[in-house]
């Protein structure tokens, strides 16, 4: 009974949804931040190839860790599903439909740099390429792989929405922490858009703060357990 007890605590609900954000999101400023400006120079598909070339150990690590990061996701939101379906469940569920569709996206979109590196392999059937031709589709599957994330990143936003919804009405977390996460979602489906229209607008520093808090407050804080299970047994 007592093991029962812990295993359903909305505090290790809470705790464990924590530690999921924070292991799904912990190599992406890695490689969607650092490792692109590692490798690619804008406008010069030859030194982006010699690049990757130079180090392709560590993008093939890239694209690794993005397949990690993705299916981190996938459990993530099962978690939090599991935290505040008690709030309202078509809510609940529409989270983790916007989520989830994010995922099969951004991992299909590994395959533009996979084939970066089958174009760089060397191999006998790339020979009826010039180097200046390999080196251009090089660089045509890296603008794709960032256009895949862009796309990708609309659900990235909008599954916020409802996130932020349920934690605003929960009652059992801190209302502005809802806020945050709604305007997250804004700034990540407006910065999508805006590159599909030719416009670099960086503005997810500055809007997406509240996946970061709502991370460290699961982690820290967890619940309150007496809202929980009060929401907890209305919705039963």
């Amino acid at each position: 009974m007592t093991t029962r007890t812990a295993e359903t605590s909305p505090l290790v609900r809470a705790r464990v949804a924590g530690f999921l954000y924070l292991i799904a999101n912990l190599f992406a400023p890695f490689t969607l931040l650092y490792l692109p400006s590692r490798f690619i120079v804008r406008g010069d598909a030859a030194a982006t190839a010699s690049n990757i070339m130079a180090s392709e150990s560590l993008f093939s690590f890239g694209i690794v860790l993005n397949l990690f990061t993705f299916i981190g996701q996938i459990f993530l939101v099962l978690a939090l599903y599991q935290l505040l379906k008690v709030v309202n469940k078509n809510m609940a569920s529409l989270m983790v439909i916007f989520s989830l569709v994010a995922v099969p996206i951004a991992m299909l979109n590994e395959l533009n740099n996979l084939a970066v590196l089958l174009l760089l392999s060397g191999a006998d059937y790339l020979k009826v390429f010039t180097t200046e031709q390999l080196q251009a589709l090089v660089y045509l599957f890296l603008r794709l792989h960032n256009q895949g994330l862009n796309i990708a990143q609309i659900f990235w936003g909008l599954w916020l929405f409802p996130m932020g919804y349920l934690v605003f009405k929960s009652g059992f977390l801190p209302r502005i922490l809802g806020v945050l996460l709604m305007i997250g979602c804004f700034g990540y489906v407006i910065q999508s858009f805006a590159a599909f229209l030719g416009y670099n607008v960086s503005i997810i520093f500055f809007t997406g703060w509240g996946e970061l808090l709502i991370l460290l407050w699961l982690l820290i804080k967890g619940v309150n357990v007496e809202e929980w299970h009060k929401r907890a047994a209305e919705s039963a």
